[in-house]
């Protein structure tokens, strides 16, 4: 019980401190799902971004997207089942300019524990950090981005609801901005997942811009399930405004790394699993357990018979990955 009042107080914390980011400027396209990173799990990404087709002339002192080329490091470690941090490190090329540091970002995400058993999966997310000025006007921000999302079967569906300040900067005296991101996707074999991703700027919480200044960005994209430990995203964003930039190619490279082996208590049958945690980006991969249950791990669903006493070591293998675990 004080465990849950402690999360419910730490995600009205968040809330109330967003009354302070910016759209995330094609250095980090993604619509987050509700998981966050397993404890003692370390989660290294890559976000690849080039701009097709984008502005050319912008009138805000910045540099022009066109044919901008967009790298993003993000590290993420995992410190409880409820609790994450993020770091970000952006960078852009482009020609006629070289590769340029652009800023920091820093992520605190927290989620409703599984053990909760709620509906769907609800997580909040909060962004800070720096951008070098001549990418953009508004130097520093801070987005506060509600994460619901939910599973039907072969279907998912992910709701982003990012609302967004810039600190400082012309952008300042805007307020609050909605920016909402949206995905669903269908498991169209085990390994490959089909869907759409949208990300949008709508304007300030107090007056939306005119449709013409709002972005809209509708992303067709594919995920990659090869292997528990890796996470590939690959989709062509479309702009369907004057204000967004037209044609997108973005790519997310994952590698999760995990330090040792944990125990974790089943909260079927009181036993102990002992496995070698690691989490998919929407799967759920849990320990196998010595109950008669159905239970996920590195993506496939397998059943799990009773034992009759003592523990017992099992390995389960995907491609190059091998999970050991037992119960006792």
């Amino acid at each position: 019980m004080r465990i849950q009042i402690r999360i419910v107080l730490s995600l009205a914390s968040v809330c109330l401190g967003a009354l302070f980011v910016h759209a995330q400027d094609n250095y980090e396209i993604q619509v987050y799902p509700s998981e966050t990173v397993p404890r003692g799990v370390t989660m290294i990404e890559l976000h690849n971004n080039f701009t097709a087709k984008g502005s050319k002339k912008p009138n805000d002192g910045t540099l022009a997207t066109n044919h901008a080329w967009h790298e993003t490091i993000e590290i993420t470690h995992g410190f409880n089942d409820w609790f994450e941090t993020g770091f970000y490190i952006f960078t852009s090329a482009r020609h006629g300019s070289g590769w340029d540091f652009v800023g920091t970002h820093i992520r605190p995400r927290f989620r409703v524990p599984p053990k909760w058993h709620w509906p769907v999966g609800v997580s909040l997310s909060q962004e800070i950090g720096y951008v070098r000025r001549k990418f953009s006007a508004d130097t520093w921000s801070w987005e506060i981005r509600p994460i619901i999302d939910k599973e039907i079967k072969r279907w998912y569906l992910s709701f982003n609801p990012a609302v967004e300040r810039a600190l400082n900067g012309p952008g300042a005296k805007r307020g609050f901005e909605l920016a909402p991101n949206f995905k669903v996707a269908y498991s169209i074999t085990k390994a490959i997942d089909g869907g759409l991703e949208y990300y949008g700027a709508l304007g300030p919480l107090s007056g939306f811009d005119p449709k013409r200044e709002q972005q809209h960005q509708i992303f067709p994209a594919i995920d990659l399930n090869v292997s528990p430990k890796w996470e590939f995203n690959f989709g062509v964003g479309i702009g369907m405004t004057r204000s967004t930039d037209h044609l997108i190619f973005k790519m997310i490279i994952g590698r999760r790394f995990t330090f040792g082996r944990k125990h974790v208590q089943s909260q079927d049958s009181g036993a102990t699993a002992r496995c070698l945690i690691i989490k998919s980006t929407r799967k759920v991969n849990r320990c196998l357990t010595n109950k008669s249950t159905r239970k996920e791990v590195a993506g496939e669903r397998r059943s799990v018979p009773r034992s009759g006493g003592g523990w017992q070591a099992k390995v389960f293998s995907f491609g190059f990955f091998h999970l050991v675990y037992g119960s006792s």
